[in-house]
């Protein structure tokens, strides 16, 4: 990213929609920074922020910016602890704190070759974006746990889904999915984000498939802008990158593995 540095500023909620198990948050932004595909902002609620009167506030999420639609931006969450809980109990006309866009995002495919988006859980919440940022068609494949997450996919145009207990769409998972399609074709490049032991086998099948990937990599964050260090990951041949900064997109072929990224709970 180029320009003057973020500030963080303070917006309000036009709507909350649920998509299942998850929440979609449209926060009214018309006059924010254009985002790129895979950036991502640290939002925290203006009120309510913490647990108590007496206790620290929480720290923000990290979240993917999932669209840009209308004059707001779009969130896709799931509650799965006290930040994620707040966020998701937000009402219309509630205020947020937001710092962003934040991050490296995808870079489109060249020489002709087709991009193939995988995504699992609320890591679909990128590709969204993605797809409509690329010119013509992206096949997506997704996957969910079972009936009350697959209805997230409809974020996505024409997703193809894969859930755990087969309740909808492919019995398993994303990556295999995505196996049968790069057997059509190793033409392609692989967009990606998820947990990481979905990550770790998008990366480990695409290596051996010779076809590229990019892997937008989900970790806790404390700052989002490179000066805690809390968030960083191993790289091929030594050293560590920091997701806030030197991703969230990482090329696939920088990465010796994706592993479990510890952290505080969401």
């Amino acid at each position: 990213m180029s320009g003057e540095p973020l500030q963080r500023r303070e917006l309000t909620v036009a709507a909350v929609e649920r998509l299942g198990a998850y929440h979609l948050l449209r926060i009214a932004d018309s006059a924010g920074p254009e985002p790129l595909a895979g950036q991502f902002a640290m939002l925290a609620a203006a009120e309510g922020w913490g647990g108590g009167q007496d206790e620290r506030p929480f720290l923000p999420r990290a979240l993917s910016i999932a669209r840009r639609q209308d004059g707001q931006t779009l969130f896709l969450l799931e509650d799965v602890g006290p930040g994620t809980a707040r966020l998701c109990a937000l009402q219309p006309g509630e205020r947020v704190l937001s710092l962003g866009p934040l991050g490296n995002g995808f870079t489109p495919p060249h020489d002709g070759r087709r991009a193939l988006l995988a995504g699992g859980g609320v890591g679909i919440a990128p590709l969204a974006i993605l797809q409509d940022q690329l010119p013509g068609t992206a096949t997506a494949l997704l996957g969910f746990r079972g009936s009350s997450h697959a209805p997230g996919a409809a974020l996505l145009r024409d997703a193809v889904i894969a859930t755990d207990d087969g309740s909808q769409g492919h019995r398993g998972t994303v990556t295999e999915l995505l196996a049968a399609e790069l057997e059509s074709g190793p033409d392609a490049v692989v967009y990606a984000c998820g947990p990481a032991g979905m990550l770790e086998s998008v990366r480990a099948l695409c290596e051996q498939a010779g076809v590229p990937a990019q892997l937008a990599l989900e970790a806790p964050m404390a700052c989002g802008f490179g000066a805690c260090h809390g968030c960083v990951v191993p790289i091929r041949g030594g050293g560590y990158s920091r997701v806030c900064v030197d991703g969230p997109v990482i090329d696939a072929c920088r990465l010796e593995r994706v592993d479990e990224h510890a952290g505080a709970p969401a």
